[in-house]
């Protein structure tokens, strides 16, 4: 598997980042075509105080070659080209595979 992150550093007006993102972004993000599953967050926390971002989101897709189609679609050039609409501090996007990570089972205590 493969994964999207991306960051979003706080930006110069919340209140408008949260409402553009919820009502314009996230819709076209949703038309990506080879999305497996696509998660996000407004409330990113810190245990060491403000994190340094502001949102997440993040994208699953079976492999690298299908996000890099994914993004060079019609509807992935139009989701990159509608970040300054509302990021105002940008966003840093990252990619990478995923393994998997074997669970030890736990003893009932």
């Amino acid at each position: 598997m493969h994964k999207l992150l991306v960051l979003y550093p706080h930006p110069a007006d919340p209140e408008h980042f949260e409402t553009y993102y919820r009502a314009k972004h996230l819709p076209l993000a949703s038309r990506i075509p080879g999305v497996m599953a696509a998660r996000y967050s407004l409330q990113v926390t810190s245990e060491t105080g403000q994190s340094p971002y502001f949102a997440v989101f993040e994208a699953d897709f079976v492999d690298a070659q299908s996000m890099q189609a994914a993004m060079a679609s019609e509807w992935g050039l139009r989701v990159v080209a509608d970040v300054p609409n509302y990021a105002s501090s940008g966003a840093v996007v990252l990619d990478f595979a995923v393994e998997p990570l074997a669970l030890e089972e736990q003893p009932d205590e």
